[in-house]
């Protein structure tokens, strides 16, 4: 498979929270390149899109483009859904597209989701999807191409991608830019699939699409307008991979005209998984909270903005704003809120990050989000878990074969870390900040934390065991935090206090 321009924030890879790239989770990143050899467009078109979502790192929430194709409908990639892998059909409550604007923030149309449709084929066989409207658009559809330009014909692509390779602001433009361009041979794109899609771009790559410009429109010039030729799909050896709209006529035709189907998720639920930067979380309620009281969010320590906790060292009680989103059973964003506070983080003795939300566990609950409770007593081996993953997509399910006393990595060190057994329990790097959540009792146990890579011994992305003064290490294998200790901090109204009796945790 060649790799897609996804939509996602960076993943964080072991304790120490280096940025690691995923085909399945993060935007694939080849050479720095916007709409390179065109300009801003000096008007906007009116079929043409920003898809936002909750999830997406930008505060804008762009991820992908997408294109009017008729009144109700647009279209874009298939892989932009960014869904459980086995879900092709869904109601998203949060999604977005603004029509008919040269800004992702401001004019045009804003109108709401209504479910969405994926190819069967997946991001292969089928990198196309349709997207519903609540309301019909007040603007123009644009036709669509219905058999594939010969090479040479000129291409106008558009979109808002990235114009740099960190997820910041300064990386995202809020300008619609284009480029004029041309179709090439197959040769320049050795990855793509015949037939099923277009190699559109400069041989050099210097005219190509890029980060976050995934499912966004090539345009082929029909007479006096524009005919949708393709959509982007991903990085290709210079110019960039767009899906060749004239091979997928009919079954875009056959869904927008079927009834509402739907394929349910028959996997593992996910519910409850939140994402936070570019690790995962989980909101957790402590006993004796009340509904009225702030929601908490509980990740890694190695998961929080700017510097790392230094070794023997915390944060108390910081202001940090970060953008959470609270998943659904298939992946879908059921809630969103923002941290108001970094209430404590440590990589030391456990690793992890407690932030509270600016909104109550009521608000949550009236939004259908999860809340799992956290447990007061430390885990025990034996003890069964599941650990819902949102940027993995998808949900492991564990047993804790031991309580290490001393883990080591990296220069911090953890105790009575939780190791997994070997099996289905295989968490990616995607999966940093996700809970353990006992089987027995719905409680949040601990949350995941790092795995060693490649049997090195306590290095980055390495952990070891010490046992009896001596580090070993086992490739592959993969740790949790402790999280109880966290319960004897917390003071009434989600305030937190190092101070208070029975707080152990290492002091900031």
């Amino acid at each position: 498979m060649h790799p897609r321009v996804l939509i996602a924030s960076a993943l964080v890879a072991g304790v120490l929270g280096v940025a690691a790239l995923s085909s399945t989770d993060i935007l694939s990143i080849s050479p720095v390149r916007d709409i390179q050899g065109g300009t801003e467009s000096p008007s906007p078109y009116a079929f043409t899109g920003s898809f936002q979502r909750p999830e997406s790192p930008r505060p804008d929430d762009h991820g992908c483009g997408a294109t009017l194709i008729a009144p109700q409908w647009v279209i874009t990639a298939g892989h932009c859904m960014k869904v459980l892998d086995q879900t092709e059909s869904g109601r998203p409550e949060l999604w977005q597209v603004r029509l008919g604007s040269t800004s992702a923030s401001s004019g045009g149309e804003l109108l709401s989701v209504e479910r969405f449709v994926k190819h069967p084929g997946g991001v292969r066989d089928g990198d196309v999807a349709l997207m519903k409207l609540r309301q019909p658009a007040k603007a123009t559809p644009i036709p669509m191409i219905d058999k594939t330009p010969a090479v040479g014909a000129g291409m106008r692509i558009l979109g808002w991608g990235m114009t740099c390779d960190q997820l910041e602001p300064k990386c995202f433009p809020d300008k619609l830019r284009e480029a004029d361009t041309q179709l090439q041979s197959q040769d320049h794109c050795s990855a793509s699939i015949p037939d099923q899609e277009l190699c559109i771009g400069a041989v050099d790559g210097s005219v190509a699409p890029t980060n976050m410009d995934s499912g966004g429109p090539a345009l082929l010039k029909n007479g006096d307008s524009f005919a949708l030729a393709g959509l982007v799909s991903g990085p290709g050896d210079g110019p960039g991979i767009y899906v060749n709209v004239a091979a997928f006529r009919q079954w875009i035709a056959d869904t927008m005209a079927a009834p509402e189907k739907f394929v349910p998720w028959q996997g593992a639920p996910i519910e409850g998984a939140a994402q936070i930067g570019g690790c995962s979380g989980s909101v957790v309620r402590p006993p004796a909270t009340k509904d009225t009281d702030p929601a908490l969010l509980l990740t890694n320590g190695h998961c929080v903005t700017g510097d790392l906790p230094a070794p023997g060292a915390a944060f108390a009680n910081r202001a940090e704003l970060q953008k959470v989103v609270i998943l659904g059973t298939e992946g879908l964003t059921k809630a969103r809120a923002t941290t108001t506070k970094l209430l404590y983080a440590t990589m030391t003795g456990t690793d992890v990050a407690l932030y509270r939300l600016d909104k109550t566990y009521a608000q949550l609950k009236t939004d259908g989000a999860k809340v799992f409770p956290l447990a007061t007593a430390p885990a025990k081996a034996g003890e069964k878990f599941t650990i819902p993953a949102a940027h993995a997509q998808r949900t492991f399910e564990c047993t804790l074969d031991a309580v290490v006393p001393e883990l080591r990595e990296a220069g911090y060190t953890q105790k009575d870390s939780l190791r997994y057994q070997v099996g289905n329990c295989d968490p990616t790097h995607g999966a940093s900040g996700s809970p353990l959540v006992s089987v027995k009792t719905g409680e949040v146990i601990g949350v995941h934390n790092t795995g060693n890579d490649n049997g090195e011994l306590c290095t980055q992305d390495n952990p070891c065991e010490v046992v009896g003064g001596k580090p070993q290490a086992v490739k592959d294998r993969k740790y949790g935090q402790q999280t109880s200790a966290l319960v004897a901090c917390l003071a009434p109204g989600s305030e937190f206090d190092l101070n208070r009796p029975g707080c152990s945790l290492t002091k900031a």
